[in-house]
């Protein structure tokens, strides 16, 4: 059996090293035919080996004497942090050692370094960052969340399109529902970019285009591939998250409010546990940076283990159901 190898960027996130380690470590004993190919440093990521008890043969280590911040300029620091624990990582996916690299790091860096150093696939225009959304029934992938601000029609259909392949690969859904995310249902809305994207969606024979999707109707799960530009998509994400936080804070002081309300909490604790479940962020691994030649994977800042080890398992079904490949082959044919 092949192994799957995934470079892991221990460094850069809010929490350093230790996290990133115990997820790892979460992920290794779930999954016995994964090999983890750490960057960052080698004294820090030892002593969590001994701590978490990890498999060392199942490990490399890859000794970095610089570190990305969130301060460094992106694209320079790629380009002068040749050393660092991001580019490190970057290099094992462009060299072949590894089938994937995660990072907890700095977004603008990962975005740079996945293009100047992973490499774009042949035919694919611009690179978009593709999280998934929990909503009422299967989860949407929003495409793009961050990568391509100014992005043009062109753009958003091969998002639609590779956006097509990821959910029906890593989802398993049939013949994916693609909207465009716009300020109404009707084609004459929207600004000049919704405009001249959406008949060039309705010609396109590779997807299913539903039409327009108002934001109200993105919980409900009215579409599976939600295309926009990365300005709307950053703001809906961060929207979606910071509800979802707000509606979590209320309901667990809503049910500690007093005694009947705990004894009523304490009833419904189970139930209420895997429904909540559904929604939290931290299950769903990160935000895959596609069309790129390797996969490469972006997760929160303050990730800890559980996001960590979910991004791993996530990295795991993208390789075995080759996802990548799969896209660069649809572009390179001109599909």
């Amino acid at each position: 059996m092949e192994r799957i190898k995934i470079a892991v960027d221990t460094l850069g996130g809010d929490y350093g090293c230790e996290y990133m380690m115990l997820g790892i470590s979460e992920a290794l004993k779930e999954f016995d035919d994964i090999d983890i190919i750490v960057t960052g440093k080698e004294e820090d990521i030892k002593k969590y080996i001994k701590e978490y008890g990890i498999d060392e043969s199942r490990l490399t280590i890859i000794n970095a004497t610089e570190e990305i911040t969130c301060h460094d300029a992106p694209v320079e620091a790629i380009r002068k942090k040749k050393d660092s624990s991001l580019v490190l990582a970057l290099n094992e996916v462009k060299n072949g050692n590894a089938k994937a690299c995660i990072s907890s790091g700095n977004s603008g860096a990962i975005l740079a370094g996945g293009q100047f150093i992973v490499g774009r696939a042949k035919g694919v225009k611009r690179t978009p960052l593709a999280p998934l959304l929990p909503t009422l029934t299967t989860p949407s992938l929003l495409i793009d969340c961050g990568a391509n601000v100014d992005a043009k029609p062109e753009n958003l259909v091969q998002f639609a399109k590779m956006g097509s392949l990821y959910m029906e690969n890593i989802e398993g859904i049939e013949k994916p529902r693609v909207g465009i995310i716009n300020i109404g249902a009707e084609d004459e809305k929207g600004n000049a970019l919704v405009k001249e994207t959406i008949p060039l969606l309705r010609e396109c024979k590779d997807i299913n285009f539903i039409g327009s999707v108002e934001t109200r109707d993105i919980p409900n799960g009215v579409a599976d591939v939600l295309v926009c530009e990365a300005f709307i998509g950053n703001a809906l994400l961060k929207l979606y998250e910071g509800v979802g936080n707000m509606f979590m804070s209320e309901i667990k002081s809503a049910l500690m409010t007093n005694l009947k309300t705990k004894i009523g909490a304490a009833l419904i604790n189970k139930t209420l546990k895997k429904t909540l479940k559904k929604y939290k962020a931290t299950d769903k691994g990160g935000a895959p940076l596609l069309g790129l030649k390797g996969l490469v994977v972006k997760i929160h800042g303050n990730s800890k283990n559980t996001e960590m080890s979910s991004a791993i398992a996530q990295c795991r079904t993208f390789i075995v159901n080759d996802v990548t490949g799969k896209i660069v082959s649809a572009f390179e044919s001109g599909e």
